[in-house]
């Protein structure tokens, strides 16, 4: 009798035990890792300094916070791995740029207030209540 067959049934509880007793919170940061890679995108904790990236997640936050004077849309994107800024230079709204949306961005990656910052990148919307990893609507 092979070790796999048996292995099986045990891997199953293990994992149903697991989402039994995960806060709400954990569940969705694993959701969003496994559309992260679904996606074919680098996770926000693996992404290099200086290196240009495509990630994606959801938006946690949405603020308007002038730098240097110029306006700027700014959003937290998390991916259950990490989180960081997304920077829209010069931008008051961006339709459909709101709390709780997912998205996939690519930029170049560059630090900024001791965080890690994307400015002015490529995005795609996704459809509200659409992983990331499902269909493909590109720019």
């Amino acid at each position: 009798m092979s070790g796999n067959s048996s292995d099986q049934p045990q891997g199953r509880l293990r994992r149903m035990f697991s989402r039994l007793t995960s806060s709400p919170e954990e569940l969705q940061a694993e959701e969003l890792r496994q559309d992260t890679v679904g996606a074919g995108c680098t996770t926000i904790a693996e992404a290099g300094d200086r290196e240009v990236v495509t990630v994606s997640g959801t938006l946690r936050t949405v603020t308007l916070r002038p730098r240097a004077g110029v306006p700027a849309l700014e959003a937290e994107l998390f991916d259950g791995t990490d989180a960081l800024d997304v920077v829209w230079l010069g931008r008051r709204s961006i339709a459909g740029i709101e709390p709780g949306r997912r998205l996939i961005a690519s930029g170049r990656l560059s630090h900024a207030r001791g965080r890690r910052v994307l400015f002015n990148p490529r995005y795609e919307l996704r459809p509200v209540g659409q992983s990331v990893g499902q269909g493909s609507d590109h720019q």
